[in-house]
């Protein structure tokens, strides 16, 4: 029999259902006017598509589109970041992203969207048709996926989410297995207070972020100018 707390397909109890469309509309005035203006600077910074669409996946390891705002100039070259992925994956250091150091690929203003999040507002549209939650482990990408060890699995027993337990727990000053143990970890234990808890934490969690950043442009060498060096766009984690 199919478990009534759920709704449709996507693994999502009737109270986290709630708690997700409940903050989006208190939010929406908000949230708004900030979805315009980084939608208008991207499309004079860089000519292309305001949002950028990818392959993720979701609950039970359901794919679906996940959407973004563009922060790469479009056709940049992204093949390789899956070779960083499986570096960070078999190994036991912290999770920086490729493009620590700067990207020239990068739009102007892109490397603030990624820092802060907000490149990742338009996944409210995947909240609200349930492909995602306010909260839950990061929707990762197919060819992460299909490396996850059996017990790594486990932790698409949740739905997807904009914000976590990892992302308020150190994110990527952590480890590949530190994150998975966290996404287990909220995946057995989730309930609303929980979820209350992690979205409190998200702003400072954010700021620390923001401020690694800052830190890492003021103490990493700059990037090699040479195309073929150039360091490739991580997928938003």
């Amino acid at each position: 029999m199919k478990n009534s707390e759920n709704n449709g397909n996507y693994g999502l109890p009737g109270w986290k259902r709630a708690l997700d469309m409940a903050a989006i509309l208190v939010a929406l005035p908000l949230l708004l006017p900030l979805v315009i203006i980084i939608a208008v600077i991207v499309r004079t910074v860089s000519a292309g598509p305001i949002l950028f669409k990818q392959e993720r996946v979701g609950y039970q390891g359901r794919r679906f589109m996940c959407l973004k705002f563009r922060t790469m100039f479009c056709g940049a070259e992204t093949v390789t970041h899956q070779g960083h992925l499986h570096q960070l994956m078999d190994s036991d250091v912290p999770m920086t992203k490729m493009d620590a150091n700067g990207d020239s690929r990068i739009i102007p203003f892109g490397k603030l969207l990624r820092a802060s999040g907000l490149d990742e507002l338009p996944q409210l549209v995947n909240v609200l048709k349930g492909e995602m939650s306010l909260v839950g482990p990061r929707p990762c990408l197919p060819y992460e996926a299909a490396k996850y060890l059996l017990w790594q699995r486990e932790r698409f027993n949740a739905a997807p989410g904009l914000t976590g337990l990892w992302q308020v727990s150190g994110k990527n000053r952590t480890t590949f297995t530190r994150m998975i143990q966290l996404d287990i970890e909220y995946a057995r234990t989730k309930n609303l207070f929980l979820d209350l808890k992690i979205i409190l934490k998200t702003i400072p969690a954010l700021l620390v972020q923001l401020s690694d950043a800052r830190r890492q442009k003021t103490t990493l060498p700059p990037p090699v100018s040479t195309e073929a060096s150039l360091p490739l766009r991580a997928a938003n984690r």
